[in-house]
């Protein structure tokens, strides 16, 4: 793939390796590596996003450093991956949903926007931002009873309206008692401002990925123009070929670039998407006000929010998530650029 860099600034053309679509991937193992690769990114991230929904649900603001403190003293270090076992088990399904639907999406939507005659540029943000829209909404079938069920065990006995009737002893027990009390809808709370939280986050955030990798490598072309303009020296990371103008960087740097994009893009939908996570994390893990089977509504939870502290308690949580989705966007397009790569049908072909 080439992508044009600072064009109005720079004639020079940088090209990285070509991009993998569907149709290049051993699906066998796309799936199977993807599995273990994303398993282990998950257990990374837990304690961080453990400390993200205690934070959420409580009436008292504290920092996450003070809360996850909080939580190793009074509870021990394993409390930190309370209910770990029940999102990985959800992981491993939601996360094939959302690959399978974004590759597939992002190669027919390119396809069909560059037949349109639409510039390659606008028409890779175009196809990113249409496949992260529709990978949310599919993952969200899987994630949404996942994230319920973990997440009252995140938080159980830690805020007065979680108390219910019933304690839970793990995943499978939760999900039986929520059945048992709620019927099957109780394991979709939250799915309407679930789907309305990470649908448009992940539409922004790939669509910020695609231009943000543009800005940074048109930052590194000019860069070396000017670099190439005092000295014909091209340093040891990126060689510039004298005859077209062509940089051709190397792996660890297509890697840091990716990483260093990933990270704006994740920064950037944590703080927009933050009050809608708020809300989305209160509804699926507070229990109703009186016999705990009828959920607070979004406008009901929404007043209990300011009225515990202003429009800012809808950003309770914010350090540790804007923590957690930069850590989980660098490691995680790191980590699945390297597992399309691997899962290439053609290794010959990405040079």
């Amino acid at each position: 793939m080439n992508i044009r860099a600072a064009e109005e600034e720079s004639a020079q053309e940088i090209h990285i390796p070509a991009d993998i679509d569907w149709e290049m991937l051993d699906k066998s193992k796309f799936f199977f590596l993807g599995a273990a690769l994303f398993s282990g990114v998950s257990a990374t991230l837990y304690p961080v996003v453990l400390v993200k929904t205690r934070q959420q649900v409580a009436q008292a603001q504290l920092s996450g450093i003070r809360t996850a403190f909080s939580i190793v003293k009074h509870e021990g270090f394993r409390a930190l991956y309370r209910g770990f076992g029940t999102s990985l088990m959800g992981t491993i399904p939601a996360r094939a949903l959302y690959m399978a639907a974004l590759e597939v999406t992002k190669s027919n939507v390119g396809s069909a926007t560059v037949n349109f005659g639409i510039p390659e540029p606008t028409a890779s943000a175009i196809a990113n931002a249409v496949a992260g829209l529709s990978a949310a909404m599919a993952a969200q079938l899987v994630w949404t009873p996942v994230d319920v069920v973990s997440q009252r065990l995140m938080v159980q006995g830690t805020h007065p309206s979680c108390s219910s009737p019933c304690r839970y002893v793990n995943g499978i027990d939760a999900f039986r008692k929520i059945v048992k009390t709620d019927g099957p809808k109780g394991l979709y709370r939250g799915f309407g401002i679930s789907i309305l939280t990470y649908a448009p986050s992940n539409a922004v955030w790939w669509a910020s990925y695609s231009v943000a990798q543009r800005l940074v490598w048109g930052g590194i072309a000019c860069y070396i123009r000017k670099k190439d303009d005092e000295s014909n020296d091209n340093g040891n990371i990126i060689s510039s070929s004298n005859n077209n103008n062509t940089i051709r960087p190397d792996s660890r740097t297509v890697m840091a670039v990716q990483g260093v994009s990933a990270a704006m893009a994740g920064g950037v939908s944590a703080l927009i998407t933050m009050p809608l996570d708020t809300i989305k994390t209160r509804l699926q893990v507070l229990d109703g006000e009186e016999n705990g089977r009828r959920g607070p509504t979004i406008g009901q939870t929404v007043r209990n929010l300011i009225k515990e502290g202003g429009w800012l308690a809808c950003y309770r949580g914010l350090g540790p998530r804007w923590a957690s989705m930069s850590m989980s966007a660098t490691t995680m397009i790191t980590t699945y650029e390297f597992l399309k790569r691997l899962s290439a049908k053609n290794q010959e072909s990405l040079l």
